[in-house]
């Protein structure tokens, strides 16, 4: 059962879990990374930038997913479905730890604009659970069709003997697709393809930019 908060209690909780999703500390189910049973081959210096990079994208992208998720909880009409964003968000916090563990055994950094993706996203489900719950999640929906597009994408993209960020993506892709049919089967009312576009182009402008900085 979900509960009722105050105005104040949701920006307080809203508050703490930002800051634990930017400092890399979310709140997750603890789920053990699926990573922790691959080799950790040896890479050589450029497919180590290579696979850090996609990381790093892969790791904005679950800061994104927070946001979006605390948002659209935070303005969901009914308790189901503030529950539904609740549970998503926890699964999306332990691919924000995974991607983070991988990064930092690639001896690598995370995206250093995290916090101003954090603050966009965040509108963005803040507005679209305030549309309406069909709407958003028809949000949740088209996103989670777009990342395990990008995801099957990185999985070609990667070093071949990454076996390690190879297995996180893998488990990643599998919860992206319930979280689209979960939406899905909730009533998601299809987005216009107008608003597609610009998700898409939004999309890339991140992808471009996190693989860098």
């Amino acid at each position: 059962m979900c509960r009722s908060y105050s105005l104040s209690d949701s920006l307080c909780f809203g508050i703490d879990r930002a800051l634990r999703a930017l400092l890399n500390n979310p709140v997750k189910t603890g789920r053990p990374s699926p990573a922790i049973d691959a080799i950790d081959a040896r890479l050589t210096a450029s497919d180590r930038r290579h696979a850090a990079g996609l990381m790093r994208v892969n790791h904005t992208g679950e800061v994104c997913a927070q946001a979006l998720y605390h948002g659209q909880h935070i303005t969901a009409h009914s308790a189901s479905i503030k529950q539904q964003m609740e549970h998503a968000a926890l699964e999306e916090g332990d691919h924000l730890a995974w991607c983070a563990m991988r990064l930092a055994e690639l001896d690598s950094h995370t995206s250093y604009l995290n916090v101003l993706w954090y603050l966009g996203s965040f509108g963005m489900g803040f507005i679209a659970g305030a549309v309406g719950d069909r709407w958003s999640l028809g949000f949740v929906a088209e996103t989670e069709h777009q990342v395990v597009q990008h995801l099957e994408k990185h999985c070609a993209l990667l070093p071949s003997q990454d076996k390690r960020s190879l297995c996180i993506l893998e488990a990643m892709k599998a919860d992206e697709k319930k979280h689209q049919q979960d939406a899905m089967h909730a009533g998601a009312a299809p987005l216009p393809p107008f608003i597609k576009q610009c998700m898409t182009f939004a999309s890339k402008i991140m992808v471009k930019t996190a693989y860098r900085l």
